[in-house]
């Protein structure tokens, strides 16, 4: 039975790719969404994604974002912190901005739960704008008083005029797995950890 593995598309998913599969020489057509060898079957999945094609049993395991998992809460297990993939939630906004005023905070974000948890626990009101790409521009145009998202350097903030203000938590990759699939899998699942841990990181 092949071990079946979404992945998610970009730096992290390359990432993973090289720590987990290294072994696998060129082993697909990058405009293909999936591969196969004798053992695994890769799914390249939009990051976001990834928590749904575990969750419905269509991948035994996959890689997400730990922002992601602590804004959803999904029924996985967690089963490993990964050594890449570090960046952060935090607060965004021209340094002038008060986080602690009297009126009604606007914050742009994708990451509504985490973010009313933050603003609950300072005693903050805020209005949340939902949006799912560039939320660097809400500040820019008036949209929202300040952003909370994901930075790994910071240099988009930087450009824009953007400095954080806070930061909410660290973040690292995570492996997860869906509960059902991980009783049938764990032998093949154990033994990509470990295989994983023989390959050294950057």
């Amino acid at each position: 039975m092949k071990l079946t593995v979404a992945l998610p598309k970009g730096r992290l998913g390359d990432e993973s790719l090289n720590v987990f599969f290294s072994h696998l020489e060129k082993p697909f057509d990058e405009r293909k969404l999936f591969f196969e060898t004798d053992d695994y079957k890769i799914l390249w999945v939009k990051p976001s994604d990834v928590v749904t094609y575990v969750l419905s049993g269509v991948a035994d395991i996959g890689i997400v974002g730990e922002d992601t998992l602590d804004e959803n809460n999904p029924d996985v297990y967690r089963l490993k912190e990964l050594p890449y993939g570090a960046c952060q939630l935090v607060v965004a906004g021209f340094e002038k901005e008060d986080l602690n005023q009297p009126g009604i905070l606007k914050v742009a974000s994708k990451y509504p739960a985490l973010s009313e948890r933050y603003f609950k626990a300072k005693n903050q009101k805020m209005e949340l704008i939902y949006l799912q790409g560039s939320v660097e521009l809400a500040p820019l145009v008036g949209l929202a008083d300040v952003i909370v998202d994901i930075v790994e350097t910071g240099s988009t903030l930087k450009a824009n005029g953007l400095k954080i203000l806070d930061v909410i938590q660290d973040s690292k990759a995570i492996l997860i797995a869906n509960k059902a699939r991980y009783r049938f899998q764990k032998t093949l699942i154990d033994n990509l950890m470990k295989a994983s841990e023989r390959t050294p990181h950057a």
